[in-house]
C-alpha cells in the first residue's frame, strides 16, 4: 500500500481525541461536558483539593470567571498552567511572548 493509502492507524487527530477524557459536571444548575487530557484532570483534581474545592466547585469558578470568548476547556487548562507554573523557575519569571518568539 502506497501513496496514502489506509493502514487501519488512526489519523493524527484521532489519536488526540482517543487522548481525551470527557467529564460530565454541573455548573449553575446546567449540565457540561468538558473534554480534557488525563494530565489536565489530574492537576485540576490537585488544584480543587489543594482550595478545599470539589472538582465542580473548583470548575465552576473557573467558567464564571473565564472571559465570554474563551472555551471552558481553554479556561482550565490555563488555570491548570497558572497554578503549577510556579513550581518551573525556567519559565515561571519569563513573559510568554518572549517565549515563543
Amino acid at each position: 500500500m502506497t501513496g496514502g493509502a489506509h493502514t487501519g492507524m488512526p489519523l493524527p487527530a484521532q489519536r488526540g481525541a482517543r487522548l481525551l477524557r470527557k467529564r460530565s459536571l454541573n455548573l449553575s444548575g446546567h449540565r457540561t461536558s468538558v473534554a480534557l487530557e488525563p494530565e489536565f484532570w489530574r492537576a485540576l483534581h490537585l488544584i480543587a483539593q489543594k482550595r478545599g474545592l470539589t472538582l465542580a466547585g473548583l470548575v465552576g469558578r473557573i467558567d464564571a470567571a473565564r472571559p465570554p470568548d474563551r472555551p471552558l476547556a481553554s479556561a482550565l487548562r490555563v488555570e491548570a498552567l497558572r497554578e503549577w507554573m510556579p513550581a518551573l523557575p525556567e519559565i515561571a519569571g519569563t513573559d510568554r511572548e518572549d517565549q515563543l518568539g
